[in-house]
């Protein structure tokens, strides 16, 4: 088991299996020394968590939904490279969807940094962006994209 496994067990966390694209793209991409890991939808259940920040969805529920994206991305990392290659997290790209005056963006995408770092140590401490958006793939309330360096 690598240590990113043994972690996920310690926090009590599976890997879901890695969602198929849903439109013309790759779930993860290596290049550079890096893997791009394309956005990931949060699933609960086997149904995308859907709804708006701001409206329906608190923020509580928003961050546990980008800590679902994140658990993808972790799931799409090892299926694309295994985890033995995965030096550090660089960055995550955080979409929310919300209302116009929603403002708790970087709340939300908390979710999924807080875990890349419980899961990841030091090596998960990233750059990020968390912005709203109208509205995101299948009625997500979340989407979640990220780039790893590579051993």
């Amino acid at each position: 088991m690598t240590a990113i496994e043994v972690r996920l067990e310690e926090l009590g966390l599976a890997l879901p299996s890695p969602a198929a694209p849903v439109a013309a793209y790759v779930p993860a991409v290596e290049a550079g020394g890096l893997l791009m890991v394309s956005g990931q939808l949060p699933f609960r259940d086997g149904a995308v968590m859907t709804g708006h920040l701001g409206e329906r969805v608190s923020v509580s529920e928003g961050a546990e939904a980008a800590k679902a994206c994140a658990l993808m991305i972790l799931a799409q990392a090892k299926a694309a490279v295994g985890f033995e290659r995965i030096a550090r997290c660089v960055r995550l790209e955080g979409f929310v969807a919300c209302t116009p005056d929603f403002t708790d963006h970087p709340k939300v995408i908390n979710g999924a940094s807080e875990l890349m770092q419980d899961v990841l140590g030091e090596a998960g401490r990233h750059a990020r962006f968390a912005v709203g958006a109208p509205s995101l793939p299948l009625g997500a309330c979340v989407e979640i994209g990220a780039v790893f360096a590579l051993k």
